[in-house]
């Protein structure tokens, strides 16, 4: 055994390894991708195959061919990316795997990134397959090489869910010999097996229950669910990331409690949760977002007849991320122990707002789309970097639903309003869910301007490539999919623009708004924060030309922009030299 300092989803990717994991697929989305950068970093060293897909159903579909195959699959993406893939999850818990299967679903309480604050243990109950719910990168790794016995063991595919302290905390991590097992790729027919027509999926659906009852025994018998000893007649169940807060907030009050520290929330093994709270008086269940546990430990009460009060959500919030300052908060009232204000506060986190970056090729499509519009219009927008174009000064994002809506919602708004749409999207986004609405806007004559903000990368999540790049996950070429030519073989008019070139933006956004159907527009510029790009020079202001107006920061919101000394000033710095605040400046006081 060796230990290496590790973030929790590098633990995920090299306990995989040592799984025996030849392929992994994933679409990028945080907190969950540094586990599929991790193996592709390792993947021509261990022998593996690696692939960031178009979207997640298609990389689960990638990992469920492999699994059929034979081969040990893992398949990665955030919580809400389950959404996606769940038509195509749902019925392989049915069919089963053949090949070790993970699913990992980094959920996301506090939404740091994210739409939603989903709880995928939900989502592994509907599909009724086991869940794992790590607490620490060691735990992280070891889960990860359990779940690949489980998933072989009872053919079924297991959800790994780590959430976002998880993911990106970092610790110890004592790993094993990476154990690439190099099995023969080979299918076998089985029509009753595989082709889920209603007659074999009832047969299916039976089975499924009959193995999830033989899982619940298995897990029994583990030790991803035990017990810390303690006093008093008040016990704690706790799960996750919470965990952690817990032990901390223990130590800070100084007590110690009997805990039950949940491993496996599905199925979760009611004999080891019996036996624990059945000579209490009181037990405190500490989980993030829903009271999945809870739920179950007031059935499990009922059932047995037992005289025990149960405290979860009604102490607990049932939103956002959970800390060490807030459990000890709780646990000092209901336990009713002093303790002082250093004891119980941390050293506050400074707030800052999020902003498109300086030179950000979005900001001056989007300056050209307020200004082209003057801000009359309905601004349907999509998952990305770009969302932040909902705020000022830009205000030309009304609408973020899910990947891919904004230009499903834009039809919608076509037949039912009379303001013009200008729908964005980004060039990632696209290839994931953006082709079948603009298709749809096509076949139903819905008259949308449909903005690709093309920045050649996926750039929210760290610069994964996509279709559109000239590059796979494991950095070897590939042939780029061309944005244009898929829209034009839509027969839908289709412009490429420079995101640099602000007039050029305007003429082509007044063509778009003139047309009678949809019109497509790919506002094409590199994110400035993608390695390799040529620096352009700096802008300066002109002090004897300024007049003080602000019109550049008040219309741009670039973070480069200043105002002091009675004038604005380009930090240069930060300034990545787009030219946005030079073609806004009314009196031309700002110059390369």
């Amino acid at each position: 055994m060796k230990r290496e300092l590790l973030m929790g989803n590098e633990a995920i990717a090299l306990g995989a390894f040592e799984a025996g994991v030849e392929v992994v697929a994933a679409y990028p989305g945080t907190p969950s991708t540094e586990i599929p950068e991790t193996a592709a970093r390792f993947a021509k060293q261990y022998g593996a195959y690696v692939e960031f897909s178009t979207n997640e159903k298609v990389a689960l579909e990638v990992g469920i061919g492999a699994s059929w195959a034979g081969k040990r699959a893992l398949v990665t993406m955030k919580h809400v990316g389950v959404n996606v893939a769940a038509d195509s999850l749902m019925t392989l818990a049915y069919t089963g795997v053949n090949g070790g299967f993970v699913l990992v679903s980094a959920d996301e309480p506090d939404c740091h990134s994210s739409q939603n604050e989903q709880d995928n243990r939900i989502f592994a109950r509907f599909a009724n397959i086991p869940c794992l719910d790590p607490s620490s990168p060691q735990e992280s790794r070891d889960m990860t090489i359990f779940a690949y016995d489980l998933s072989e063991k009872y053919s079924v595919p297991v959800i790994l869910r780590p959430t976002t302290r998880v993911c990106h905390g970092r610790g110890d991590v004592e790993l094993g010999e990476i154990n690439i097992q190099k099995r023969e790729g080979k299918f076998s027919k089985d029509f009753s097996r595989y082709v889920t027509v209603p007659s074999h999926a009832r047969i299916l659906h039976k089975k499924l229950l009959e193995k999830m009852d033989k899982i619940t025994e298995y897990i029994e018998q583990s030790n991803l669910n035990y017990v810390i000893p303690g006093k008093g007649k008040t016990g704690v169940i706790v799960i996750g990331a919470s965990f952690n807060y817990l032990m901390e907030s223990l130590q800070i009050l100084n007590t110690k409690l009997p805990i039950l520290k949940i491993g496996v929330s599905q199925p979760l093994t009611k004999n080891t949760v019996l036996s624990f709270i059945k000579d209490l008086e009181k037990v405190i269940i500490i989980e993030e977002l829903e009271p999945v546990i809870e739920n179950d430990v007031k059935i499990i009460i009922a059932e047995n007849q037992l005289n025990l009060k149960v405290y979860g959500k009604n102490l607990f919030p049932r939103t956002g991320e959970f800390s060490t300052d807030l459990v000890t908060e709780i646990l000092s009232k209901f336990l009713r122990i002093n303790i002082t204000k250093e004891q119980s506060k941390c050293v506050p986190v400074p707030v800052r707002m999020p902003l498109l970056c300086a030179g950000c090729p979005h900001r001056s499509t989007y300056y050209a789309i307020k200004k082209v519009t003057r801000g009359k219009a309905i601004f349907p927008s999509d998952i990305g970097c770009y969302t932040l174009g909902y705020s000022r000064p830009l205000q030309t994002v009304d609408t973020c639903i899910a990947m891919g809506s904004s230009f499903g919602v834009a039809c919608g708004f076509a037949k039912t309003v009379k303001e013009p749409i200008v729908a964005t999207l980004g060039d990632s986004t696209f290839f994931h869910a953006g082709i079948p609405p603009l298709i749809n806007a096509k076949y139903n004559n819905s008259k949308i301007v449909a903005v690709i903000l093309d920045n050649l990368t996926t750039a929210m999540t760290g610069h994964q490539p996509h279709p559109g790049t000239q590059l796979t996950a494991m950095g070897e070429s590939a042939s780029p999919v061309s944005i244009e030519k898929l829209i034009s073989g839509m027969d839908i008019p289709v412009e490429v623009v420079d995101a640099y070139n602000v007039k050029s933006i305007e003429e082509a956004l007044k063509r778009a708004l003139e047309s009678e159907t949809v019109y497509a527009i790919i506002s094409r510029g590199p994110c400035v924060l993608l390695k390799g790009l040529e620096k352009k020079p700096v802008y300066k202001v002109d002090v004897t030309k300024c007049r003080s107006c602000k019109a550049c920061i008040k219309l741009s919101g670039c973070p480069a922009l200043e105002f002091k000394d009675g004038h604005s000033y380009v930090n240069p710095t930060l300034c990545t030299g787009c030219g946005l605040c030079a073609y806004i400046c009314p009196v031309e006081a700002i110059y390369k």
